[in-house]
């Protein structure tokens, strides 16, 4: 197995190269004289009739390229404001409420036609480029791509078929693929309920509301075979068939594939199946997992799609490798274990979960209800079967689990960050009891975010300024970031702050709406409009409310909390937003602890909670936020990507040193929480963490933010965000970690290679 130990030792002669070649990836902006001028030569010379400004918008918002390129969001959000906050900035559904007269009306009034025209040109351009990263460097893969399975894909918040943090991750890993020109089809499912939007009642107390998404307003079609026919899936359980049509979504040049089961053909459950993202129970769970990996691997066949290389990220699509080795049986004539070990020289596996109890598990009968047709095409016996998901195949009391048979149907396997890369060889070693733990075939691979998505377009202009020309397209080269330390220290500290009153004046509306909403008195929406202060310390927390990241770690000292949120002179405010899984009760438990702080004098209008965590709010947070805290009770941090995304916006990072901060933190580019260790005893862990903590907070954080020179400046506070911009950005976006997927895994898989671990 490969291991990527150390990144910046192998990464930026690679993007180099990449740099040079993708120059489909962004054009320089045309000045606001520039596209005025050419607007009325346009219109003037009759060059544009509506219909053709309308299926020209049309094409952009079908393509999601558009949401990591402002200037095209700018055309739909200038197509009309209020409808385009009021649409979950949803460019199909606020193009269906067009005609192409008023679209060209509209369009005339705000001067929209060369840019719709000049966006479009460059759409084209970049779906047509062939001078890419990847045809250099992952030439293999183009006739066979990388099939990419994934439970959820987060690309945008009007594209409800994510519910955090590994959705997000898949959605990032799929644009940067598409800019690199990685040849990638990716695999998922189609939720026309999504995940839960979020709501606290009057005692703070979280509500889920699941709301149909109409297929109509996304940006998908039916996917068409080979002889232009939809598609339709079929996978046999022992109680009868599953079936699942097929929609196709275009995400720049990488084709996502998504499985619906509302289809004719299913009982009315099963129709419901693919409704809900982590909805429902146990038996829910396996057949949905049993739609993505062996529907999914049959949708590909079903496509014409050959891959060379099977991802599967999380072990929610691991019985797809059982029916491609089904099909090498069948079409090669290979006996099961011959065909075993060729499938998994061809898979590459990722795990995203530390704890085994965050691992699915079935029993014995149920994965025979649900395997059991599979298993004799495969030819082999139950215990066999089993012996697959067990880490002791031998052993009937233990159930199967996923991501074992991940693990044992894969050569390729790798954790997301390096620490997480020990506790997985540590967690997983029964699996090859003959070797030490340091030779466990488990790399790792760091997660990275995809910067045009997260970085903020105020930023992108103060970049584009200093940085070498056309800095995006090398954004992995080390070199580029430096030139943030030419910047002047006022130009950077005022575009930071032009986002934290953007993130202040997002947070009171939401705020007073959420107010107004309940039914409170006037007087509560008139205080919840003047919440937080552009002039105070701002630490933003945005997560899941799992327990372990410890979301009220603050509120174990009440009184010191208070002390820090009411100082006369240097105070301290926060903002906290995220969502608790339906069934995790203590978590719930958290958000409203934290939401009713509303209620407390102590602490009304400096510690807010926003609901409803998305993409959207996530993006307002970790572009506007002096501080993102991050204080997991270590190591289950896997990776954690919300920290990264603040990095390229200037804000600095207070973390617990565990996942990918872990290997981040260097003392000057933002600051830690305690010495990255953990008491046997969590209670003991969780006290000294929260001490640590506050001392991070008293003794570092807000000393240097107010520590002011005569222009008013904070001097080392900005010192410190072009530490954190210059060290950190290159290395965690990612781009640099499909390059590594591609480098050490994908093309190794796709050409057959062997990969010796020990050798990185």
């Amino acid at each position: 197995m490969c291991i990527a130990a150390d990144l910046s030792l192998v990464v930026p002669q690679a993007v180099g190269k990449w740099g040079v070649l993708a120059k489909a990836e962004k054009e320089p902006q045309m000045s606001t004289i520039e596209t005025g001028v050419l607007a009325e030569s346009t219109q003037m010379a009759g060059e544009l009739s509506g219909q053709a400004l309308y299926d020209k918008c049309w094409a952009l918002a079908k393509n999601l390229w558009w949401t990591w390129h402002p200037e095209v969001i700018s055309i739909f959000r200038d197509l009309d404001p209020i409808r385009w906050r009021q649409l979950d900035h949803n460019p199909v559904a606020l193009l269906r409420e067009f005609t192409a007269e008023r679209l060209a009306s509209r369009a005339a009034e705000m001067v929209l036609s060369s840019r719709i025209n000049y966006a479009h040109r460059r759409l084209k351009e970049y779906m047509a480029n062939t001078k890419t990263w990847a045809a250099t460097h992952a030439g293999v893969l183009g006739g066979n791509p990388v099939a990419y399975f994934s439970a959820e894909f987060g690309l945008h918040e009007s594209i409800p078929i994510y519910s955090g943090g590994l959705g997000v991750l898949s959605g990032d890993h799929v644009k940067s693929a598409s800019g690199l020109g990685v040849n990638l089809v990716g695999i998922g499912l189609f939720y026309d309920q999504g995940y839960f939007k979020q709501q606290l009642d009057d005692k703070g107390f979280q509500k889920e509301e699941y709301l149909d998404t109409k297929v109509e307003n996304m940006p998908i079609e039916p996917a068409l075979s080979p002889e232009g026919k939809p598609i339709t899936v079929r996978v046999d359980t022992r109680n009868g068939a599953l079936f699942a049509k097929v929609w196709k979504m275009q995400v720049g040049r990488v084709r996502l594939f998504l499985l619906d089961c509302d289809v004719d053909g299913n009982s009315p459950e099963d129709r419901e199946l693919t409704s809900r993202l982590y909805g429902g129970d146990e038996r829910t769970r396996i057949r949905q997992e049993l739609v993505l990996g062996v529907g999914g691997v049959k949708a590909l066949r079903a496509l014409g799609i050959h891959p060379g290389v099977y991802h599967l990220n999380e072990g929610h699509s691991a019985f797809g490798p059982l029916e491609v080795i089904r099909e090498r049986m069948h079409d090669d004539g290979l006996p099961f274990d011959e065909a075993l070990r060729d499938v998994a020289t061809q898979t590459v596996f990722t795990t995203h979960t530390p704890v085994p109890a965050g691992h699915d598990r079935f029993g014995g009968e149920m994965v025979e209800e649900h395997l059991g047709p599979l298993r004799d095409a495969l030819g082999i016996s139950y215990d066999q079967l089993m012996g697959l998901g067990r880490v002791e195949p031998q052993n009937p009391q233990e159930p199967f689990c996923m991501t074992v048979v991940g693990l044992k149907l894969s050569r390729k396997a790798n954790a997301v960050s390096q620490l997480h890369g020990h506790i997985s060889r540590r967690m997983w070693a029964q699996l090859w009891p003959w070797r030490v733990e340091e030779e466990i075939p488990i790399g790792h691979i760091t997660n990275g975010v995809h910067i045009p998505t997260w970085l903020a377009s105020q930023m992108m202009q103060l970049y584009d300024r200093h940085f070498v020309a056309q800095w995006i397209y090398r954004m992995g080269e080390p070199e580029v970031w430096q030139a943030i330390h030419n910047v002047d220290p006022g130009e950077l500290w005022e575009t930071h702050n032009a986002l934290k009153n953007l993130l202040l004046a997002f947070v009171r509306r939401r705020v007073s709406r959420q107010c107004r909403r309940r039914g409170e008195s006037d007087e509560t929406v008139e205080a919840a409009r003047n919440v937080l202060d552009p002039n105070v310390l701002t630490i933003g927390f945005g997560r899941r409310f799992a327990t372990y990241k410890r979301a009220t770690l603050l509120l174990n000292d009440a009184e010191r909390l208070s002390a820090l949120v009411n100082d006369k002179e240097r105070p301290v405010q926060f903002v906290f937003a995220g969502k608790a899984h339906p069934k995790d009760e203590p978590g719930k438990r958290f958000i409203q602890t934290i939401a009713n702080l509303r209620h407390d004098p102590r602490f009304a209008g400096k510690i807010v909670y926003v609901e409803d965590y998305d993409m959207n709010v996530c993006r307002h947070m970790i572009q506007g936020v002096d501080v993102w805290l991050n204080n997991p009770r270590r190591p289950l941090e896997a990776s954690g990507t919300s920290g990264q995304k603040t990095v390229l916006n200037g804000g600095l990072n207070l973390s617990i040193l565990d996942g990918w901060w872990a290997e981040a933190y260097d003392g000057t580019n933002g600051f830690a929480i305690g010495h990255g260790k953990s008491h046997h005893d969590d209670a003991v862990t969780d006290k000294r963490d929260c001490e640590f903590l506050f001392k991070a907070i008293e003794d570092e954080v807000v000393p240097m933010y107010y520590d002011r020179d005569v222009d008013g400046l904070p001097r080392q506070w900005i010192k410190r965000m072009m530490n954190s911009i210059s060290t950190l950005a290159w290395r965690f976006s990612a781009h640099r970690m499909v390059m590594d997927y591609a480098r050490y895994s994908y093309v190794p898989s796709a050409g057959g290679l062997s990969c010796d671990m020990t050798s990185k």
